[in-house]
């Protein structure tokens, strides 16, 4: 756990009880403030029952409170302002989060002992965030570098152990994460990419774009590492240049200029700084990482650890040894020629684009609770699949958009999987990949996953 400081004595409120608003009243409580905690789930209250509760959405429980902690999950401005923040603005009452407090408390008086000082490394952007973050994660640790992975993937940021002499703390941050953060101070900062998502919570696209963005403009990094491969990459590298931020420059095609580039092209990894190549590595064997999506998180990790002083025959080893990353183009069996790839996390089209594109003769399953845009930027690549096999509430609105591209309608996922199975061939993949959210029959994206992984394993 990572106490926080800067609180001791003080009443803090804490909204929102789950695994990061427990683990923000406990470093409070760590470092000598007082919680104050409210969670509108009566189930979530009953699990912080050592802590204080107090209806926080009600005026009269605000005495003494001088700040206001709210968890990634409940709104604080868009599409609408939980009440409790509307009365901490009210009342003048600073309203922050776990991540901002991660910053403000993570350094210690012990690391002036320390022969290297620990790094943060931070990762966003909309899609292969997770696999990036547990990507870096065992390249050091094939490297025999301490690490330790947290944020929006694994343990939440405060409980995090404390840090030790040249460790590397990897944080996955949302834009739910960074949206709110008054402190962000990371050693290393990673921009992948931007599609369309988490609409409704930031007003728009722009405003989606801007919650990343303060990744790099509320405090610049040491280091940036940046998607080139759209506008919004670009735009954070001009804003670098103001600031006086080195950049590396990560991309699936070799780019102009003689800036540090790491780029991948035809299935190689390749690094080029000053004019000359310095480094170059063959990804296609690689099964762990499959896809062209998966090319861009290659290169961003390896742009990580080259910032981190590691070699790239080094860095190479521990890309070789990847497994890949559960529910994230997993291939989970291969069953009489035909290959089951659990993609889960494919949660919106983009993200869905670049499955598609990473498999041939695909059984798609899809579906689940809708998303705004739904699938029809996919429809370039329908060709590429045999049969989709439609789930949950988005299954009819999808069906309408494959239009003659042979679908079957199985409303949950035990019967696609059944139904893919018997009609695929040899050769053919079959592919979880729902360009939806999993809240209308599963708890999360992992449930429905680790469902699928259980039927075929059966």
């Amino acid at each position: 756990m990572i106490p926080v400081t800067g609180y001791k004595g003080q009443r803090v409120g804490v909204l929102g009880l789950g695994r990061s608003g427990l683990a923000t009243a406990q470093a409070l409580s760590a470092g000598g403030a007082i919680p104050v905690c409210w969670d509108d789930n009566e189930a979530a209250r009953d699990n912080a029952t050592e802590f204080e509760i107090a209806d926080l959405s009600r005026d009269k429980n605000w005495e003494g409170i001088t700040t206001l902690i709210v968890s990634p999950g409940i709104p604080h401005l868009f599409p609408a302002p939980h009440p409790a923040v509307k009365i901490a603005w009210e009342r003048g009452v600073v309203v922050d989060n776990d991540i901002s407090l991660f910053f403000q408390s993570f350094a210690q008086p012990e690391w002036s002992m320390f022969d290297h000082e620990p790094k943060i490394v931070c990762i966003t952007g909309s899609n292969g965030k997770s696999t990036t973050a547990a990507l870096i994660a065992h390249i050091l640790q094939s490297a025999n570098r301490p690490v330790q992975l947290g944020g929006n993937f694994g343990t939440g940021a405060l409980s995090l152990d404390p840090m030790i002499d040249n460790e590397v703390v990897i944080l996955e941050l949302s834009s739910y994460q960074l949206e709110l953060a008054r402190i962000l101070s990371p050693d290393i900062a990673v921009f992948l990419n931007l599609s369309p998502d988490h609409l409704d919570r930031h007003a728009g696209l722009g405003g989606y774009f801007a919650a990343k963005a303060r990744l790099f403009t509320t405090t610049a990094p040491d280091r940036a590492i940046l998607g080139m491969d759209q506008p919004e990459g670009c735009y954070l590298e001009n804003r670098m240049l103001q600031s006086g931020t080195p950049v590396i420059q990560i991309a699936n095609r070799k780019l102009p200029g003689d800036g540090w580039q790491v780029y991948s092209r035809k299935g190689f990894l390749a690094e080029r700084r000053k004019g000359r190549q310095l480094a170059s590595i063959d990804l296609r064997e690689m099964s762990g990482l499959p896809g062209s999506h998966n090319r861009q998180n290659a290169c961003a990790a390896y742009a990580v650890c080259r910032s981190l002083g590691l070699a790239p025959k080094v860095i190479e080893t521990g890309l070789q040894s990847y497994a890949g990353l559960r529910h994230r183009c997993q291939k989970v069996a291969d069953i009489d020629g035909i290959a089951f790839v659990n993609d889960s996390k494919a949660t919106n089209a983009d993200s869905v684009g670049k499955s598609l594109k990473a498999f041939e003769n695909i059984r798609w399953i899809a579906g689940g609770q809708k998303k705004e845009g739904g699938i029809a930027e996919l429809t370039p690549l329908f060709g590429r699949i045999a049969k989709a096999y439609l789930i949950g509430e988005a299954a009819k609105d999808f069906s309408v958009t494959l239009g003659e591209t042979p679908h079957e309608i199985c409303e949950t996922l035990e019967n696609a999987v059944i139904a893919a199975k018997r009609d695929a061939q040899k050769g053919d993949t079959v592919l979880l990949a729902p360009a939806c959210a999993s809240f209308d029959q599963f708890d999360n994206f992992e449930a429905r996953g680790t469902l699928f992984e259980k039927m075929v394993q059966e």
